[in-house]
């Protein structure tokens, strides 16, 4: 294979990665704002988690895709991880890295990484406990035995634990990192450089990766402090 043919396979890989990046900072401020109504209205809260734990298109396509999404986003991290890897020469290893470029930027896969094992444990804690309540009990109501929606109560009851919390707040840190150099650089991938709107896009870009990950934290501790 040419040259010129692995350099638009490494460019296809980075759209890819961007572009599911793209839809992924879609999903998580979504799944904030129902998450904050927890903080700040909790029968609100049920009646939204109800709606996407019971809408079809959210159970049998949306929730397909946005797997499939965070599949494909970390698969081409790991691709381009390996490749850039081996492409670089080895008195580039020797250069002083700090100097050229942040800890953070070095260090995407690891962010990455640490993500993708706490999203193991949330979806173990609560996504696997709405499949088995739904798909193998064949419980859709969302109701507890006293009439009541239950989503509020295990969430309260889950992050409740500091420890839990504790977790949280690692897991929201290192996604910060992340999200921090993954913003700026998205757009880079996907051809976006503009001197008029780059410059909004990459302060939005730092305050989306301060206040979101930010405010998780805010709800974790919240249910703590209340239980």
């Amino acid at each position: 294979m040419s040259k010129s043919g692995l350099g638009k396979t490494s460019i296809g890989r980075k759209v890819i990665m961007a572009l599911s990046g793209l839809f992924l900072l879609v999903f998580l401020l979504q799944h904030l704002i129902i998450n904050f109504l927890s903080v700040i209205n909790p029968e609100a809260f049920n009646e939204a988690s109800q709606f996407m734990g019971t809408n079809p298109i959210v159970q049998f396509i949306a929730q397909p895709i946005l797997i499939a999404g965070i599949l494909v986003h970390y698969a081409m991290g790991l691709i381009l991880t390996v490749k850039n890897k081996k492409a670089r020469p080895v008195a580039y290893l020797a250069d002083n890295q700090a100097a050229n470029s942040s800890w953070v930027s070095r260090n995407m896969i690891i962010t990455g990484l640490m993500i993708f094992f706490f999203l193991v444990v949330h979806m173990i804690q609560f996504w696997a406990n709405e499949i088995a309540t739904k798909f193998f009990k064949g419980d859709w109501s969302g109701k507890l035995p006293n009439g009541e929606f239950r989503y509020w109560e295990e969430l309260h009851h889950t992050m409740g634990n500091p420890i839990n919390a504790g977790v949280y707040t690692l897991a929201f840190i290192f996604l910060g990192l992340h999200l921090a150099h993954g913003f700026a650089s998205t757009f880079q991938s996907v051809g976006f450089r503009d001197k008029k709107y780059t410059p909004g896009l990459e302060k939005f870009g730092k305050a989306y990766s301060v206040f979101v990950p930010l405010l998780f934290i805010v709800i974790a501790w919240f249910h703590v402090l209340t239980h």
